[in-house]
């Protein structure tokens, strides 16, 4: 049995946001410093009243046009957001109805962000292998601007909104899923997080109450993040992982001809990258154009490098997640 990627398609909400905007409300930032700064030129962003299930339902339909498969021919359906349409209920249940798939199909939600898709690569693989299922539609949607203050500059200058669908079969034709590295460490949960609109901590009209912090201005109702915690905690788990990933496979890095890492900000991306040594020429960054767009940006990637032709039939790419949570994830994929 081979299990595998069989198509990748991904969406963008059409509105963008520039640099060249954002520098206008941040005056002591210029276009230039935030590219400089974050590896980001622009961003895509929903509108009001688009949300992940909407952005979850264009990507897979893009998915089925390109006639890889039918909506009648999946029957399992696995979303990862941290936006959903609602608490309850279950965001994919709705894709589920709005897409056709059938009601004999499952359908769950996973609430992970920037390993989310090595989370779900996992999961789909052991359906397909356990017999639960035989085609897994594996979506990533996002709609993290929801939750961010519009004077915080910290994280409006990173996050980007979009979805991205995945089919995982049985099939040879398949970009062949590997072995897994997973890794936990809740102790960083306030790294990442937006306090409020939980049970523990209700919304209220106190943590509505705007704090400015270190040039940003935001709430408890809003998403904050301590840059240097996440930064800590990437350069100490990823190099393990990989590690712990190429072990399985008993490979080393030369046997990898691409790395795609989740694509967090330039300044993580190319410390990661001298630290663990790796060659500019297998190494992948494509986030100028849409920013970090958390559990969405490996798939997109593969995507977008596959479109360059930087894939060829035997590579092996080795793609890693890491952040929110704290949560990571390794896999080796051979196209």
């Amino acid at each position: 049995m081979s299990i595998g990627i069989k198509a990748i398609e991904y969406i963008l909400p059409e509105k963008i946001l520039t640099n060249e905007e954002l520098s206008k409300i941040y005056k002591d930032w210029s276009a230039e410093k935030i590219l400089n700064k974050t590896g980001i030129a622009s961003r895509h962003i929903v509108s009001k009243d688009e949300h992940a299930s909407d952005l979850g339902v264009k990507a897979s339909k893009k998915l089925f046009e390109a006639g890889v498969i039918t909506p009648g021919a999946i029957d399992f359906v696995i979303l990862a957001t941290q936006s959903p349409d609602y608490l309850l209920p279950t965001t994919s249940c709705i894709i589920q109805d709005k897409l056709g798939i059938p009601q004999t199909s499952g359908a769950l939600d996973f609430n992970l962000g920037c390993s989310a898709y090595i989370y779900g690569l996992a999961m789909a693989k052991s359906f397909i292998n356990t017999g639960i299922a035989k085609n897994v539609l594996l979506i990533m949607a996002e709609t993290y601007s929801k939750y961010i203050h519009p004077l915080d500059r910290s994280v409006r200058t990173i996050f980007g909104d979009a979805a991205a669908a995945t089919l995982i079969c049985d099939n040879d034709d398949g970009h062949a899923i590997g072995d897994f590295d997973l890794g936990t460490d809740g102790s960083g949960k306030n790294a990442l997080i937006i306090p409020s609109g939980g049970s523990r901590l209700p919304k209220s009209k106190k943590t509505a109450k705007e704090k400015e912090d270190n040039g940003s201005i935001r709430s408890l109702d809003n998403l904050y993040m301590d840059g240097t915690e996440v930064f800590n905690f990437a350069i100490r788990v990823v190099p393990r992982s990989i590690k712990n990933i190429l072990d399985k496979h008993g490979l080393t890095l030369d046997d990898i001809d691409l790395f795609i890492f989740h694509q967090a900000n330039k300044f993580i991306l190319e410390f990661l990258k001298k630290k663990i040594m790796i060659p500019n020429e297998k190494f992948y960054v494509n986030m100028q154009d849409i920013g970090n767009t958390v559990s969405a940006s490996i798939p997109i990637a593969l995507k977008r490098a596959e479109e360059e032709g930087r894939l060829h039939k035997k590579d092996k790419i080795l793609i890693t997640g890491f952040g929110v949570g704290f949560s990571w994830g390794s896999t080796i994929i051979t196209y």
